[in-house]
């Protein structure tokens, strides 16, 4: 083996450990970065005179960086595997699946019929308050009955749709329910 060689050789040898983990950080993958580590020993070895190498340290780890580059771009070309196209499209679905579609038309047909049972003017106030986006007053004002005759137009229609529905209400004033063992 010539002098020049076996200097490169030490150089290498004593810059192995720094340049993989070097390596392993542009990339993070260690396995790529002991490919590439011996990918840029064969490009010292094999690059010409260690004597028009101003600082062979410096120029292993140029090798280094520059393949670690073209490491990063050819990944970036390379056509995806069929695990990981599975991957992208196994995306989970928000959106509700048929039966839950099913149940929910169902409930809102029920609802429906529950608000055509009642009476004209307990619908009215009902909607005004939860749909219409009034306040008490305004809806009072405009039946000419009281902010708590509204309030209690709003909680039997409530219930009657809670009743219908099989649901029970939320109660946030007032007395609670009494309960049954």
């Amino acid at each position: 083996m010539s002098d020049q060689y076996q200097k490169l050789l030490a150089i290498f040898t004593e810059q192995r450990d720094a340049l993989t983990r070097f390596l392993a950080r542009r990339l993070g993958n260690s396995a790529a970065a002991e490919d590439l580590t011996q990918e840029a020993w064969l490009r010292l070895a094999g690059g010409g005179s260690v004597a028009a190498i101003a600082d062979p340290r410096a120029y292993l780890f140029r090798i280094a960086a520059n393949l670690a580059v073209d490491h990063q771009r050819s990944e970036a070309r390379r056509p995806l595997a069929g695990a990981e196209i599975n991957a992208l499209l196994d995306v989970p679905d928000d959106a509700p699946d048929a039966a839950a579609v099913a149940v929910a038309r169902d409930e809102l047909v029920a609802l429906q019929r529950a608000l055509d049972e009642l009476p004209l003017r307990r619908r009215a106030i009902f909607l005004a308050a939860r749909l219409g986006a009034q306040t008490h007053r305004e809806i009072a004002d405009r039946h000419g009955i009281s902010t708590r005759a509204v309030e209690i137009n709003v909680q039997r229609a409530l219930e009657h749709c809670a009743q219908r529905l099989e649901k029970n209400p939320v109660r946030r004033f007032g007395p609670r329910p009494a309960v049954s063992s």
